[in-house]
């Protein structure tokens, strides 16, 4: 694993350990206290630099750094041999991911973004269920990430490419993209920093017109109060002709109403659509099959957040092509 400042990378780690075909090989991470931390936390191999973890006999890596440097790292690994899968955004600008595309393609390795909600069961049913035609024609989505400001480098644009819209609006962003087969044309966004008041953003509402001619919204806020009792949500209310398909897919939970903590919180027992996303790209890797979900879909995605700042900026409704994102970029 290169870097462990996402704080995914914890969960992806003990994915890894699950899995009998894979081995947590080492970690290296730019802040060694909190390398050899997570290294003596899943029993593997701490490695003082990306390229003595590179260096060793391993066949991919997982890339949990900041946004910003998705593309230092990946075009790292991929000249290195190795496949990657890269959390996400896939990266902060289109030349960017553009980039990290273009790098493993040329050195014949695999690029995975990470994108877990698509190894949802209740994904999976919603998509059998359009594709049975039981909704009939698609006509508009909504779809919200709602979050927790998550603090650290996440509200530094330096490191993190932008606030709550970089950070959760190409979850579902991807969704939608999945669910139609269709590709973002056109993003009008109204983004602010109306919870904490900062210099990053916190709150957002985001209009998408499909190139089918879908519309949808996307509140990608950071809006969960620190008192509430879970991280956030993801969900999709998908409206059809014949009927529609609504999606909550963290709704697995219980409530615990704790005297230890005298708060109530949600508590998640069901599906680790985590585990789906890592044994995906663990069996792509030892069976050299395609990548279920690609960097091109991890740019596709990005490409939304990325024209929704342009079009909080200009007050206008911004075409996707217009921020740089081609059709050749689509795979």
């Amino acid at each position: 694993m290169m870097s462990f400042a996402h704080m995914h990378a914890g969960s992806y780690a003990a994915c890894v350990n699950q899995i009998p075909e894979a081995e947590l090989a080492g970690i290296a991470d730019d802040n060694r206290e909190r390398g050899q931390d997570m290294a003596k936390r899943f029993g593997t191999s701490f490695f003082a630099s990306y390229e003595e973890l590179l260096r060793q006999d391993i066949h991919a890596v997982i890339v949990c750094s900041e946004n910003v440097r998705h593309k230092e790292l990946t075009v790292m690994a991929a000249e290195a041999g190795k496949h990657v899968m890269c959390e996400k955004p896939l990266a902060a600008s289109i030349e960017d991911g553009r980039t990290m595309i273009t790098e493993c393609k040329k050195h014949g390795v695999k690029l995975q973004t990470a994108f877990p909600c698509r190894f949802s069961p209740a994904m999976a049913q919603a998509l059998q269920a359009i594709g049975a035609g039981q909704i009939g024609k698609i006509f508009a989505i909504r779809g919200t990430n709602h979050g927790t400001c998550p603090g650290g480098w996440f509200t530094d644009l330096s490191l993190a490419g932008g606030g709550a819209v970089m950070d959760h609006t190409v979850h579902v962003a991807d969704l939608m993209r999945w669910v139609m087969g269709a590709e973002p044309a056109e993003v009008y966004a109204e983004i602010g920093n109306l919870m904490l008041h900062k210099d990053f953003d916190d709150t957002a509402t985001l209009s998408i017109r499909f190139d089918n001619g879908v519309f949808a919204t996307l509140d990608p806020s950071w809006s969960r109060p620190p008192s509430f009792p879970f991280w956030g949500d993801v969900t999709m209310l998908i409206v059809g002709s014949d009927g529609y398909i609504a999606l909550d897919l963290f709704a697995q939970k219980m409530d615990l109403y704790s005297d230890r903590t005298m708060q109530c919180s949600w508590e998640h027992w069901g599906d680790n659509i985590d585990l789906g996303l890592v044994k995906s790209f663990v069996n792509s890797v030892a069976r050299d099959l395609p990548v279920e979900v690609t960097g091109e879909d991890g740019l596709a995605a990005a490409a939304v957040a990325i024209a929704a700042y342009e079009s909080a900026k200009r007050c206008v409704p911004v075409k996707v092509a217009d921020v740089g994102y081609e059709p050749g970029d689509r795979g």
